[in-house]
């Protein structure tokens, strides 16, 4: 029997006007220069399985490495949430239990009325979730501070299977090759300290993302998504 390898990826969607839509509000989007008044945020979010160790490990000596026991024990789950600014150079991640409106909306009024309280509008580039809607702060604040919030909110969504487009699910990605693979984080505030470092870390090495793609790429290079046009 042949051993065929499989590769898993995302395989965008052919012919799909709705994709081909978003994906160009979001290069749109990312092709603007930066606005101080009108910052552009990505976000996106991350289970991390949290792991505490059956027995104490081995501190590393001269002459061997940290020693860890194969057994360890499941405490759950944490939930990364991960901001970034891509034209400041700026990353932050929040880790809570959840991922619910509740979390999201609290996430976001915390950045909105702290980091972005002098801007009249911030750009907020996501997935299109069901957590991840401006009904999600009236669930949770007054309708009068709902309404401020939401008002200074501008939805670039993702299309479904576009995720890529998201800077932040780079970030993410980053963070889990850099810091959290290989690694047993025993209950959320270890994670917590452990990403604060990282974000810090980066934020002072890296000044800024540098998004190449274009419409003008995507519209070469990506035709196959593009609807065919009947005369």
């Amino acid at each position: 029997m042949t051993n065929r390898k499989i590769e898993y990826g995302v395989i965008p969607p052919e012919a799909d006007a709705e994709f081909t839509a978003r994906m160009e509000e979001v290069l749109a989007t990312y092709a603007q220069p930066y606005d101080a008044a009108k910052p552009v945020l990505c976000m996106d979010e991350q289970p991390v399985q949290l792991l505490k160790e059956a027995r104490q490990p081995i501190p590393a000596t001269a002459t061997h490495a940290r020693r860890v026991d194969y057994e360890y024990e499941r405490a759950g789950t944490g939930m990364i949430f991960m901001f970034t600014e891509p034209l400041a150079g700026w990353r932050e991640v929040q880790v809570r239990a959840t991922k619910t409106k509740a979390d999201w909306a609290q996430e976001m009024a915390r950045l909105l009325e702290g980091r972005y309280a002098d801007c009249p509008r911030v750009v907020l580039v996501c997935d299109n979730l069901n957590t991840h809607t401006k009904g999600a702060f009236y669930e949770i604040f007054d309708p009068e501070r709902a309404r401020r919030l939401v008002s200074r909110l501008e939805f670039r969504h993702t299309p479904k299977h576009g995720s890529w487009l998201n800077i932040a699910e780079n970030e993410l990605s980053s963070l889990t090759r850099q810091w959290v693979a290989g690694r047993r984080f025993g209950d959320l505030e270890t994670l917590r300290h452990e990403t604060a470092a990282w974000s810090s870390d980066v934020n002072a090495k890296q000044k800024g993302v540098q998004w190449h793609m274009q419409i003008a790429d995507a519209r070469r290079k990506l035709i196959s998504v593009y609807p065919k046009i009947m005369t």
